[in-house]
């Protein structure tokens, strides 16, 4: 049963959540102190804090500071008077998770405080397998925590513990091929042993072919020595074969029979010779489409897809665009000695909007550019490359109306306008809720309590 914190100077606030949420099955208390509320996160677990930001003389702010010195993954959700919005951002800058206006409505309370105590319990889990020495190495740089990537861990996890077991990693471009493959020599008992990665794509089919499998002085003009092959020199530890797709048919037969028998003969030799390999294989191709195509071997594409991984693109995982950010800053701040510390709302609100068709490896490129050109402390929207603005919605004309003879109800009007933006942005993003709250940058939460407010669907 999670434990909620309500920390609001209102007996009458502090009455009415505590009955909200108890109906719901957690376990809140709460206080009017801000002294109280951080003796009470530095002595037991608390799973959420709802903060009010005015709390007489004491500044919610402070007290919000105070609670992330304590316990830096305390998960707080501002509670925040119509006045005071700007000190909510601020807030947020600060590391709280969301802020909610007063007044509120239950149902809003309800939906904001599930997002975030789901939000909680997967940071935590990442955090229970990093202690447990159960998630990536250190030295992998994946980053992030969304559902999504979880289930890669687990995947990779689980496979490594299996040094026989074929891999087929699948993705787009820059998603983190060769980081999966290389966590998952990390992480087996051929730890230690070499990692040896080639591109299928790269090489001509005799080249690759030798490169493999290495070759006898004299099996072809040039050459002059014995080479042994990647195969060979990947004893007890894994072959990794990056764009396995772009393989040559006649190529992809050896390496089948490779696969099924653990034997290779180099080019122009006469016996077989054991390997002891992990093959872990990658691509951003449908394999499945070049098998109609007859571009790909139908029986290979079983023999690599023992254990199958797919990466998902980064699109498809926005939540990791923030830690991501913080983690390329602070690495390329060092390397280049800048002071960059963070990236401003309004900027971090276009990264997130952008597409990122080269995913995490475009993300990437985009910091490090930025950290050689920039020499201020925090990114703003104007140290982004223009293919980041690029992607932002237009802004349009403003509004532009008649006031008729008999005058208009306010309320209704600004309801109305107020209904046809958030219409209009949710059709935007395809009805996608956290991607529409940033686009109107408002809390999931209220976002939430709006569009079943004005009926713009059935269950938000």
């Amino acid at each position: 049963m999670e434990k909620i914190l309500i920390v609001d100077d209102e007996a009458f606030i502090r009455e009415n959540l505590e009955r909200i949420l108890a109906e719901d099955g957690y376990r809140p208390f709460s206080t009017a102190s801000g002294e109280e509320a951080v003796r009470q996160v530095s002595d037991e677990e608390v799973d959420l804090v709802l903060l009010d930001l005015n709390l007489g003389a004491k500044s919610g702010l402070d007290v919000l500071a105070a609670l992330k010195e304590v316990d830096p993954d305390v998960l707080v959700i501002i509670i925040t008077g119509y006045g005071t919005v700007e000190s909510a951002v601020e807030a947020l800058k600060m590391g709280a998770y969301d802020y909610i206006k007063k007044p509120f409505k239950a149902d809003a309370i309800r939906l904001i405080v599930k997002l975030a105590l789901e939000t909680q319990s997967l940071r935590r889990e990442v955090r229970h397998l990093r202690r447990e020495g159960k998630g990536l190495p250190e030295s992998v740089d994946m980053v992030g925590s969304s559902p999504a990537l979880l289930q890669v861990y687990r995947q990779v996890r689980e496979v490594a513990k299996h040094e026989t077991a074929t891999v087929l990693i699948t993705g787009e471009s820059g998603t983190g091929k060769e980081l999966v493959a290389r966590a998952i020599h990390d992480l087996s008992p051929r730890k230690g042993r070499p990692f040896i990665e080639i591109n299928c794509g790269s090489l001509p089919f005799n080249l690759l072919e030798s490169e493999l499998f290495g070759h006898e002085r004299g099996a072809f003009t040039d050459a002059k020595t014995r080479k042994i092959g990647l195969f060979e020199e990947a004893c007890g530890g894994t072959v990794f074969l990056d764009e396995i797709g772009e393989m040559d048919m006649s190529l992809q037969v050896k390496l089948l029979r490779v696969l099924e028998d653990r034997k290779i003969r180099r080019l122009g030799g006469t016996r077989n010779i054991d390997i002891d390999a992990r093959v872990v294989a990658a691509t951003n191709r449908n394999l499945k489409t070049a098998i109609d195509e007859k571009q790909f071997r139908e029986d290979l594409y079983y023999r690599l897809n023992v254990f199958p991984i797919q990466l998902p693109p980064l699109r498809d995982r926005r939540e990791d665009i923030p830690p991501l950010l913080d983690y390329f800053i602070k690495r390329f701040s060092r390397e280049f000695n800048k002071r960059i510390r963070e990236v401003s709302r309004d900027a971090l609100d276009l990264l997130i909007r952008y597409h990122w068709p080269g995913n995490v490896r475009e993300l990437r490129n985009v910091v490090e550019r930025i950290c050689i050109m920039y020499n201020g402390e925090v990114i703003k929207p104007d140290g982004l490359p223009k293919e980041i603005w690029g992607d932002a919605p237009r802004r349009e004309a403003g509004f532009s109306f008649e006031i008729p003879p008999e005058g208009i109800h306010l309320e209704d009007f600004v309801g109305q306008i107020e209904k046809d933006l958030i219409g209009k942005a949710f059709s935007i993003t395809g009805g996608n809720v956290a991607k529409t709250a940033r686009m109107l940058n408002v809390p999931r939460g209220t976002l939430r309590y709006k569009l079943e407010k004005y009926q713009l669907v059935e269950e938000a």
